[in-house]
């Protein structure tokens, strides 16, 4: 049978919301967006979910189901003289017929700021409602004007059992999917496939679309098939986006909380999207300082060493470097005191300003600073024993307040120790 030209997923694209599948939180018996669907109250929306999880889908639906005019525009391909056309159409449209007009824009994250100044008057007057799709945080790419005035519904990666529907269902219609072609797909391939696909329906679908075309017809579809065709699935993340904060977020916790199996895990996944192998280098070389300290002094040069080597080795080598970073700073005893000291005393410092600095610590270079009393009395800590003295060195209105104090943790131990031996000393 002659393969169709338009893809599988395109076909079957449900065309109501009973055909729909997932997304229950939000189309589900008495649900928010279903409600203002079936009851032809619909307003501005944006979808933001990961790829093939039905933002598209639901644009269309949401215009089927209230009969208004649907305009797809991609935020790639389109610019402000086809939101201007659209918009003078919709409006003679409204005026004429009183059919309203869904503008739905796909990635519009990729819409600059006076694209979407282009459109954000024609929605605030309901001369177009928009529909926008995106898989970043709009919070980041959307701007406030225009977020303020649609609503945000947050689409969820579809589950399993959701995915497997959907595959069963457009191998058996007849009418939009691939139910003539009679073939069926063993259990352990349709398993493989579900998994593999990642939540993303789209990708299923492609799949299964290309693996009966290439299968005889009354036959079955095997594991080793359907593992051949499927395509690879690029993880959903974003260097400037929401995913890449979250991941490196993870990452950084991870090391945090003594994980070195989850902070690999996440170094694997940043490096598997492509994230620069020096963003992740310099994060270490932060962490190393701000999480560890002095509770292994070690843990700076090493990190700073990786740092190094991942600049004059590059990728795919410098990889291994940083696993032996990540491994290290994971498993080290952990001390955030010389950070939430340098916290405090900047708090000190913007609350008190340009304090003084007391004369004896001051650098006297001519004679009118000596004869003004600067470095007088000054003791000179090498020359006393254990090469310490009791000495003032704050300003005089801040004598007495203390930033760091040092932890139980590994050698911060030792530190602590020391200091209070020498804070003893008369």
């Amino acid at each position: 049978m002659k393969p169709e030209t338009t893809p599988l997923a395109d076909r079957i694209r449900p065309q109501s919301l009973a055909e729909f599948v997932g997304q229950e939180h939000l189309v589900g018996k008495g649900k928010p967006l279903g409600v203002a669907i079936e009851n032809d109250q619909i307003f501005s929306i944006i979808f933001w979910g990961p790829p093939g999880s039905g933002k598209t889908t639901l644009a269309r639906i949401t215009a089927n189901e209230t009969q208004s005019n649907f305009v797809q525009f991609s935020a790639v391909a389109s610019g402000v003289a086809d939101v201007r056309k659209v918009v003078a159409e919709a409006g003679e449209r409204l005026k004429a017929y009183g059919q309203k007009t869904i503008l739905f824009i796909d990635e519009i994250h990729r819409f600059n700021k006076a694209q979407q100044d282009a459109f954000l008057p024609h929605v605030e007057d309901g001369t177009i409602i928009l529909i926008g799709a995106t898989t970043e945080n709009p919070s980041f790419e959307v701007i406030g004007p225009l977020l303020s005035r649609c609503r945000v519904y947050t689409l969820n990666r579809l589950i399993p059992d959701e995915i497997r529907l959907i595959v069963e269902r457009a191998l058996a219609d007849k009418e939009r999917g691939l139910g003539n072609y009679n073939v069926e797909i063993n259990d352990d391939a349709l398993d493989f496939l579900v998994q593999a696909s990642n939540g993303d329906a789209r990708i299923a679908l492609n799949a299964v679309e290309i693996a009966v075309n290439q299968s005889p017809a009354n036959s079955k579809i095997d594991l080793k098939t359907i593992s051949e065709v499927m395509e690879k699935k690029p993880l959903l993340y974003d260097r400037a986006g929401e995913e890449h904060y979250n991941t490196i977020s993870a990452f950084i916790k991870s090391m945090r909380g003594s994980d070195p199996d989850a902070a690999l895990y996440y170094l694997a996944r940043m490096l598997e999207a492509g994230e620069d192998p020096l963003f992740i280098a310099r994060r270490m070389v932060i962490f190393a300082s701000e999480d560890i300290g002095n509770a292994d002094p070690q843990a700076l040069p090493l990190t700073v060493s990786v740092f190094a080597a991942c600049e004059r080795i590059g990728l795919p080598e410098c990889q291994i470097n940083l696993a032996h970073g990540v491994t290290y700073l994971a498993s080290a005893p952990k001390s955030n005191a010389s950070y939430s000291a340098l916290l405090q005393a900047q708090k000190d410092v913007k609350e008190t300003l340009n304090e003084p600095i007391p004369l004896h610590i001051r650098n006297a270079p001519t004679k009118l600073m000596k004869d003004l009393g600067y470095g007088k009395g000054y003791q000179y800590p090498h020359n006393s024993e254990g090469h310490y003295v009791r000495e003032e060195y704050l300003p005089e209105k801040l004598r007495g307040h203390s930033y760091y104090f040092p932890t139980e943790q590994g050698f911060e131990k030792k530190v602590k120790e020391r200091l209070e031996k020498l804070r003893k000393r008369l």
